[in-house]
């Protein structure tokens, strides 16, 4: 019966919530479908008040602990003589068969020397504890823990309070920083003659556009530090041919498997400083297996930096061309424009320019264009993405989806020509850029 079990110590599950509970039975209520716990410990800590009560509504699991010796006496006396008691205490009355043999006789034995021969019989019908899930007092349960917290806590007492989500402790992911850091301050560039247009970065950094004057004031002070011409070429070299790679596919397009399958590039340079930065990419490009045919049309005389970039480019696999005529007829993966300088506009009213021009149209490749000057001529190639150097020009539309590279310029060199500077590339060397 139902009073067969006071005394027992057991624990007592109520769920995430409530959490755990353990003491000693004082009162069983079959009426009510009740249980009350005399001195409960909850999660561990001593309650502070003498007995708690459960209806079987929030009760998720209960195991008992211990049993009175009066009640384990009556266990195994109720038992079979060739049989030994389940330890389960939820079905005391189930039992486990056991081999026959000699070992029985010796557990017996051990039984009646560990609790004697006087032994009573237990109840024949188990507790019903899951007979009835519907008549906990919840209500009644959080108002008595929550006045014993608020009198707990008016003390000054410590104690384990039942937490909501917001007042846990916050859980991080293994990416995740658990240190404080400071707030982003979004505008960290700030320049002495505004180029007219503002970007941000995809983080929210603002990068303000700066004239042509001051750009290239910016590269003759970082010159005059010792930020060569060539090193200049190579950094814009190496970035140009990332983000090339990037477009042609990255890794889906150029692996060992696809060797039959090499993306084609076209690279249009004029014969000047932004033609060499073009033929220096065009070398980094070759040297990751893909095919380049480079259009450079035919002067007595280069500039020296040209020079140097072609007879490092003639070292690759790639194709010169100096007619447009032998450029591909059919279309290519990617198309490079460098035919653009900002000083020498006579060159667009070459025939070799014109040229150019009309085969990049009727191509109809994506066009990637590496520092474009601001004013493009009407009838011009229109890029679906421009590389900026630096910091950028106030580019239109006909420049596309705005980059930013890194050309290794130092803090210092921005702030000599009177401009504010903290990297905005963070672990990258190109970056995207968007109108504000």
């Amino acid at each position: 019966m139902a009073g067969d079990w006071l005394g027992s110590i057991v624990s007592i599950n109520c769920g995430d919530i409530l959490g755990v509970y353990q003491g000693r039975v004082s009162a069983v209520d079959q009426l009510n479908q009740t249980i009350s716990l005399t001195q409960p410990f909850h999660n561990g800590v001593k309650c502070l008040v003498p007995e708690v009560t459960f209806r079987a509504g929030d009760i998720v699991e209960l195991k008992i602990l211990e049993i009175p010796v009066d009640s384990r006496r009556q266990t195994i006396n109720q038992l079979p003589e060739n049989t030994t008691g389940s330890s389960s205490s939820r079905y005391p009355n189930q039992v486990t068969p056991k081999k026959s043999g000699p070992k029985n006789g010796q557990l017996k034995a051990r039984d009646d020397e560990c609790f004697g021969d006087d032994l009573e019989e237990i109840p024949d019908t188990d507790f019903d504890f899951e007979g009835n899930l519907a008549l906990f007092d919840k209500a009644a349960v959080f108002e008595e823990i929550e006045t014993r917290e608020r009198k707990v806590g008016g003390t000054g007492v410590g104690s384990k309070t039942r937490g909501t989500p917001n007042e846990r402790p916050p859980t991080y992911r293994h990416d995740e920083n658990i240190l404080e850091s400071e707030p982003i301050v979004y505008r960290r560039i700030i320049v002495p003659q505004p180029g007219g247009k503002e970007y941000c970065t995809d983080s929210g950094l603002v990068v303000p556009s700066i004239s042509y004057g001051l750009h290239k004031k910016l590269l003759s002070v970082a010159e005059k530090h010792g930020l060569s011409v060539e090193k200049r070429l190579e950094m814009s070299g190496v970035c140009a041919s990332q983000m090339a790679l990037t477009l042609l596919g990255g890794p889906n397009r150029l692996n060992p498997k696809n060797v039959h399958q090499r993306p084609i590039v076209a690279l249009l340079c004029g014969p000047h400083i932004k033609g060499a930065q073009g033929i220096s990419c065009g070398r980094h490009l070759a040297n990751h297996d893909v095919d380049i045919i480079l259009f450079l049309p035919n002067f007595v005389k280069m500039l020296e930096p040209v020079t140097n970039e072609l007879n490092l480019f003639c070292r690759t696999e790639g194709k010169q061309v100096s007619n447009v005529k032998d450029l591909p007829n059919c279309p290519v993966d990617l198309v490079i424009n460098c035919l653009d300088c900002h000083e020498n506009a006579f060159l667009r009213d070459q025939p070799w320019y014109r040229a150019a021009v009309d085969w990049a149209n009727q191509n109809r490749a994506p066009v990637l264009g590496i520092d474009p000057p601001v004013a493009d001529p009407e009838q011009g190639i229109h890029a679906k993405w421009s590389l900026q150097l630096g910091l950028p020009l106030a580019l239109g539309e006909q420049a596309g989806r705005v980059y930013l590279c890194d050309i290794g310029i130092p803090q210092k060199v921005f702030r000599e020509v009177g401009i504010t500077y903290h990297s905005p590339f963070g672990c990258k060397f190109v970056i995207p850029l968007h109108s504000m």
